[in-house]
């Protein structure tokens, strides 16, 4: 739930920060040139795939090894989930704040995941991104709409 949270938030920050769909992104890498983002080629210049995959590798790598072994201090059952180790606004110490925040969590993650599957589905059908889609629709919602796409299922 927390990766679909965070991939959501992936998908429209590329689209939004950089202008350049979640899905075209890695094509867009392999040009001459590279990809810039925020349009700025001394912030993130990103040409090369093979440093760009080990740089991911390395970051998730070290995530998921501080989340397995417990963070920081030794773990204890639970110790990275809210109201754990890494809890810096202290928002898990009343117990019952705890399991509200705790559902909240599986709450939001699982829409996240059904965002994330919208956003797949869209772009297959429609060829653009979640915020091409959107401004699309504003500007003519009776035109722009789910509707439109039907003529491409065989039924």
């Amino acid at each position: 739930a927390r990766w679909a949270m965070l991939g959501l938030a992936g998908i429209i920050s590329s689209e939004t920060l950089a202008g350049v769909p979640w899905f075209k992104a890695g094509e867009l890498m392999l040009q001459d040139g590279g990809l810039d983002y925020l349009g700025n080629p001394s912030l993130v210049h990103a040409q090369n795939v093979v440093a760009t995959l080990l740089v991911e590798v390395l970051v998730m790598g070290a995530a998921e090894a501080f989340r397995a072994g417990g963070g920081p201090v030794p773990p204890f059952e639970g110790s990275m989930y809210p109201g754990g180790n890494f809890d810096p606004l202290g928002l898990g110490d009343d117990p019952d704040t705890l399991a509200e925040l705790k559902v909240k969590e599986i709450k939001n993650g699982r829409l996240a995941m059904f965002a994330c599957l919208g956003c797949f589905i869209q772009a297959i059908y429609t060829g653009e991104g979640p915020m091409a889609n959107l401004a699309a629709h504003q500007a003519n919602p009776w035109t722009v709409n789910g509707f439109a796409y039907f003529d491409k299922f065989s039924f």
